[in-house]
């Protein structure tokens, strides 16, 4: 049986982003995972292309929160990519404002990130 693959997108939710700099942020954590995997996993891009490219964006209350969940994923083997804001519109330059993990198999991801609310 071929395992389900995905990315998971933690985003900041004390940022109180906007709609659109959220899904911005978002796509650059995805954007950033995807080109890794191709170059660095390419069986599990593949899977996970083939699967359709499945993203879930959960949240986290903080930067602390952001930082422990990053640890968790970089532990346990997963490819991260931590976002950072150039700061031309809502936050200032440098902002931290999500965390992209994956692809990988779901049931590593949710080991980690089950009990976090959906964004």
């Amino acid at each position: 049986m071929v395992s389900e693959v995905k990315m998971i997108i933690v985003v900041r939710k004390d940022l109180d982003l906007g709609k659109g700099k959220m899904a911005a942020q978002v796509a650059h954590a995805a954007v950033s995972l995807a080109l890794h995997s191709m170059k660095n996993d390419k069986r599990t891009f593949r899977q996970w292309l083939d699967q359709g490219q499945k993203k879930v964006v959960v949240r986290v209350d903080d930067l602390k929160g952001l930082y422990e969940i990053k640890e968790k994923f970089e532990a346990a083997g997963i490819s991260t990519s931590l976002i950072t804001d150039a700061g031309l519109t809502q936050i200032p330059p440098g902002t931290v404002t999500c965390l992209g993990a994956g692809p990988a198999e779901s049931d590593q991801l949710d080991a980690i990130t089950g009990s976090l609310s959906l964004y």
